[in-house]
């Protein structure tokens, strides 16, 4: 065996965890990059748009366009940054704080759901193997 034989599972992995994901998310009424964004900012002190980009790892041109549509549905606000007054940060609204109290936790469950038919050996052996993998790119 060699490392392609490692990509490809990566790779298949990566898109059957996304699939299997992306679907609850959608049917909770969201797309992932929103979730992924109302998920960063919940239970947290709002932040710039760099903050929230490196968190969620969502690209500057991609982030404007669900911040914008997110500020219509109600869910997130622009605040004055009073550490510089050239941006904003963005927090959760009542309406956003709400949705996370409801989605975030709904969507953990779904997911344990499925990583439960793994051991929690399993699971431990697995983190540490994927943390291996990793630190081999970085």
């Amino acid at each position: 065996m060699n490392h392609l034989s490692l990509v490809k599972e990566l790779v298949q992995t990566y898109q059957a965890f996304e699939a299997h994901s992306a679907a609850h998310i959608k049917d909770m009424g969201l797309t992932t990059t929103q979730f992924d964004i109302i998920a960063t900012l919940g239970n947290q002190p709002p932040m710039t748009c760099k903050e929230l980009g490196e968190k969620t790892l969502v690209s500057k041109g991609t982030m404007t366009g669900v911040l914008e549509r997110l500020e219509a549905k109600g869910f997130i606000e622009k605040l004055m940054n009073l550490e510089d007054g050239r941006s904003y940060k963005i927090g959760l609204s009542k309406a956003g704080d709400k949705l996370f109290r409801k989605v975030f936790p709904e969507h953990v469950d779904y997911l344990s759901k499925a990583f439960g038919k793994l051991s929690k050996k399993e699971l431990e052996q697995a983190v540490i193997v994927l943390k291996e993998v990793k630190a081999i790119f970085n």
